[in-house]
């Protein structure tokens, strides 16, 4: 795993891989793991909006170790309940209506 990850245990017992990215002053990105690999179709991220000092600042950044500080496993489950998939899958489209037939 990278330098700043951590374990969540998923409700069907899977163990994603936590990572914090693209910090910015209100806001960071929590990317979910699976453990089949850092290139897996399975992955999925979530934004975790941030309420400290530097959500009052355009032109401060919450680190990344801090993001991870306060990521209980509430927040993670939390995160993980509204998390999306980062990638689309094999059918993204599936289901939408065609309107050229």
């Amino acid at each position: 795993m990278a330098k700043h990850t951590r374990v969540f245990n998923g409700s069907d017992g899977v163990e994603w891989g936590v990572e914090v990215r693209m910090p910015t002053a209100s806001n960071a990105m929590v990317v979910f793991h699976h453990p089949s690999g850092r290139t897996s179709g399975l992955n999925r991220y979530a934004w975790h909006q941030w309420h400290g000092p530097e959500a009052r600042s355009v032109t401060s950044r919450v680190s990344v170790d801090t993001v991870m500080k306060t990521l209980s496993d509430d927040v993670l489950a939390l995160l993980f309940r509204r998390s999306m998939p980062i990638s689309p899958g094999a059918t993204p489209l599936s289901g939408v209506l065609n309107w050229n037939t």
